[in-house]
């Protein structure tokens, strides 16, 4: 891993209209991988209800993006994770998952919940590797295969 330097994180809303451009990229990835399945996916990744989103740049240009919003008084769920292809694997994600947690905090909430899919080994290797234990597949992701859902307790001392 390469990690590219100046990176800057900018906190916006779902009516970002770079965060909209890259959202647009994740859904066609997501089709890709998810076939048949996908459409069923979709229905949960409406964007009307996220108001926490944040945008990794390089100078000028959008690398990738992430969001969260309250699942429960004291829990984020976190979603629209994506990065560009040419920029994984260069601590982008991890970054920006990393400011969202901060965010969450700052805000008052003490864990953070999130679904990704077995297709995604990048995303269940990323959210491992940043404490995320795996858990029973919550709300409308229980007794879906190929779910995979994650928790982690939120302390004011992450790194």
């Amino acid at each position: 891993m390469t990690p590219i330097q100046n990176i800057k994180i900018q906190r916006s809303n779902s009516s970002n209209l770079d965060f909209l451009s890259l959202v647009k990229l994740l859904d066609i990835d997501l089709a890709i991988r998810d076939g048949a399945d996908h459409s069923f996916y979709a229905q949960y990744n409406k964007l009307d209800k996220i108001n926490h989103v944040v945008i990794a740049y390089v100078g000028q240009i959008p690398m990738g993006c992430g969001a969260f919003k309250e699942y429960e008084k004291d829990k984020v769920e976190i979603k629209r994770m994506y990065v560009l292809e040419n920029y994984r694997n260069k601590g982008i994600a991890g970054l920006i998952l990393h400011s969202l947690e901060q965010w969450a905090i700052e805000l008052g909430y003490s864990s953070a919940i999130l679904e990704t899919g077995l297709m995604q080994p990048e995303a269940i290797g990323l959210y491992k590797k940043s404490g995320y234990d795996n858990i029973p597949n919550y709300g409308q992701y229980a007794g879906i295969e190929n779910s995979v859902c994650f928790h982690k307790i939120l302390t004011k001392d992450l790194k």
